[in-house]
């Protein structure tokens, strides 16, 4: 079955009728609020100053998703698509898509010092996530007006239409800095398609330039076996790998709710037997069980950085004349 756009306020996600239920929807019953350079909705109190962040305010009334009305004016997709429409001056006041009357002459509004555009080092469509990024599936595309998720590799590659200005708003005019259609309603300014074509952008530039993390960790061990736990919250079950060879444990992990990655490779203080070694990806941790190659007790995990292990330690079940456990000193280089 076609996916459909919902239309609700502060929703406008897609969704599956099959899938529409009584609590599918969060979006705004009220109409939005600018007031003294707030922004919020009148249905509830959250009030923030940045757009994106009054774009992101989550709902606060449940019910059923809602088609885009069929008779609604459709949105542009294309950039050709984008037309402006007339803006003229009546009175005094801005007023879009009317006429001026025949005895009314357009009035330019009064001059002000024009102010010189600055122009960002790096422009929005020139900033694309890494080939190699990891992207969480379900990730929103960040470029404003774009409601695409990401679901594979096919998303990397996908055509995003969006806006790079800023919205603008102006004696009852709304529209964007990147393009010149202007509207009067809000509703249609939601509707103002996009005027620039790239790729989708998933991840924010600061966590595309640093997505590697660290992950605290702590073993311990049994007779046969060593039990290493990464403490990896919420790590991607279908994205997570663990590899074994005789000397080393490598793990990468990448997150549910983040673009970020962690990766290491353990050189082991002493030799397991892969093939018997397995692991677990759990809610906060991510569980490794190493078995032994020897039945030797482990003075640490991991190898030191100069190769050396210089440590009394004792075998599991081995006893000396007196019935003690027999030391064994081990040096490796």
């Amino acid at each position: 079955m076609a996916s459909l756009t919902c239309g609700n306020k502060g929703c406008n996600k897609k969704y599956v009728e099959d899938d529409n239920g009584e609590t599918s929807c969060e979006h705004h019953s009220g109409a939005p609020v600018f007031h003294d350079a707030l922004k919020g909705w009148s249905c509830c109190p959250k009030r923030v100053t940045d757009f994106n962040d009054f774009m992101n305010i989550p709902g606060c009334t449940v019910g059923r998703h809602v088609p885009v009305s069929a008779t609604t004016t459709p949105v542009p997709t294309t950039p050709a698509a984008v037309t402006a429409k007339p803006t003229t001056i009546i009175d005094g006041k801005e007023v879009y898509g009317a006429a001026a009357p025949a005895a009314t002459k357009a009035t330019p509004p009064a001059s002000k010092p024009s102010t010189p555009a600055v122009t960002p080092a790096i422009k929005e469509e020139d900033l694309n996530d890494a080939p190699n990024a990891v992207i969480p599936i379900g990730t929103s595309c960040k470029r404003k007006t774009c409601t695409h998720t990401f679901t594979g590799d096919e998303s990397r590659t996908a055509e995003c239409v969006f806006h790079s200005g800023s919205p603008i708003f102006h004696e009852g005019s709304k529209g964007w800095s990147c393009c010149s259609r202007k509207v009067l309603e809000f509703d249609e300014f939601l509707k103002i398609g996009g005027c620039k074509v790239g790729k989708h952008r998933f991840l924010d530039q600061e966590t595309a330039e640093s997505q590697s993390i660290e992950c605290r960790r702590d073993w311990y061990q049994t007779p046969t076996t060593v039990i290493v736990s990464i403490f990896a919250k919420k790590a991607d079950k279908a994205r997570t790998t663990v590899t074994f060879t005789p000397t080393t444990l490598s793990i990468s992990a990448a997150f549910l709710d983040s673009a970020k990655t962690y990766v290491e490779e353990i050189p082991l203080a002493l030799e397991i037997a892969p093939d018997a070694c397995k692991y677990m990806v759990l809610g906060t941790k991510i569980e490794v069980t190493l078995k032994k190659a020897n039945g030797l007790s482990w003075p640490t995990l991991e190898m030191p950085k100069d190769g050396v292990l210089v440590k009394s330690f004792t075998t599991f079940g081995v006893r000396d004349g007196n019935g003690q456990d027999a030391p064994m000193n081990l040096i490796q280089k």
